[in-house]
């Protein structure tokens, strides 16, 4: 059976059923607990699981990864909360050279069950310093894995595997996401790493969609499709590792990419899907590998200032018409 959930509610749920199938399992970050979360997402954890396994921490995000990394190197399985993604800058040590090498630098033998929940993206008017998408700082880091989900499914599955691994996690959850609401099975259920999903079968174009840009695409692809365009929607689901097979074979057929995220387009992830691509289906394309991302200008607080930098839906139509008359 399945019903219809928030994408907050079912991060909720996952986490909840994770501490209450381990007691190993335990959540820390800023206000996680009395608070329930800046946004909610915590709520009822601590009168369920108490103060003991639902710890607030001092503002201080370098405490928290690091408690975190402690803790999974000693065998518990934590889930560390960073309230906003721009400041998981604040632990970047942490994260890039302790938490992403401890398997390697121990020959092996330490696990490192470390699930970093990173909310990241616009969430209207929250300025430079709340605003980021930062996925791409860490695909250039050997040892960490990155999921990055848009479905309330995905991200109650993606998140209890993440839990359940022997790997540092950066689990990026976009603010505009958590009133989002999608059918979540009643039953338990996981979704593996590195497996992409076809959201909208198509054999004209392949838009790859990332996270939280997801809803705009699948508009922009209904758009399309009133004007007799056939667009292939694909969602990554996680970005280390990434399933190549299933965008080569997309590829292979509609023989045109677009890649769309928020993140800013200067060596966002694009960038190293758009290198893949030319590396792996070079001679199935017809056509540029084109970006639509945010512009490379730190976020403005002015909202239409917002607005402007970040990928709309017309922007994503654009470059698939743009793409489809394009001429050799």
């Amino acid at each position: 059976m399945s019903r219809k959930i928030s994408f907050s509610t079912a991060i909720n749920e996952a986490i909840a059923e994770e501490m209450r199938r381990d007691e190993s399992v335990f959540l820390i970050g800023e206000d996680v607990g009395l608070f329930g979360g800046v946004f909610g997402v915590s709520a009822g954890l601590f009168d369920e699981f108490g103060e003991e396994r639902v710890r607030d921490t001092p503002i201080s995000e370098n405490a928290i990864i690091g408690g975190g990394l402690g803790a999974a190197l000693m065998g518990m399985r934590p889930i560390a909360e960073i309230m906003f993604a721009d400041f998981v800058a604040c632990a970047m040590d942490q994260v890039v050279n302790q938490a992403a090498k401890a398997r390697f630098m121990s020959g092996g033998k330490a696990d490192v069950p470390l699930t970093m929940r990173i909310v990241n993206g616009a969430p209207g008017s929250a300025a430079a310093q709340h605003s980021q998408s930062p996925e791409a700082w860490f695909m250039n880091v050997p040892g960490l894995k990155i999921a990055i989900p848009s479905t309330p499914y995905d991200a109650k599955g993606l998140l209890k595997t993440a839990v359940r691994g022997a790997d540092p996690v950066l689990f990026f959850e976009h603010k505009m996401l958590y009133s989002v609401q999608g059918e979540v099975p009643t039953e338990p259920y996981t979704v593996p790493f590195g497996e992409a999903v076809i959201r909208r079968a198509g054999t004209d174009v392949t838009i790859i969609g990332i996270g939280g840009v997801l809803p705009n695409v699948l508009i922009a692809a209904d758009k399309l499709a009133a004007d007799g365009i056939n667009a292939e929607v694909i969602d990554p689901r996680t970005l280390v590792p990434f399933d190549t097979e299933t965008i080569v074979n997309s590829v292979k057929k509609t023989n045109r990419v677009v890649i769309v995220h928020e993140a800013h387009k200067r060596a966002g992830p694009g960038a190293e899907i758009a290198a893949i691509l030319a590396e792996e289906a070079i001679g199935y394309l017809d056509a540029p590998i084109i970006r639509v991302a945010t512009k490379n200008v730190p976020f403005p607080y002015n909202p239409d200032l917002e607005q402007f930098i970040l990928p709309t839906v017309d922007d994503v139509a654009t470059a698939v018409v743009n793409l489809i008359n394009y001429k050799l």
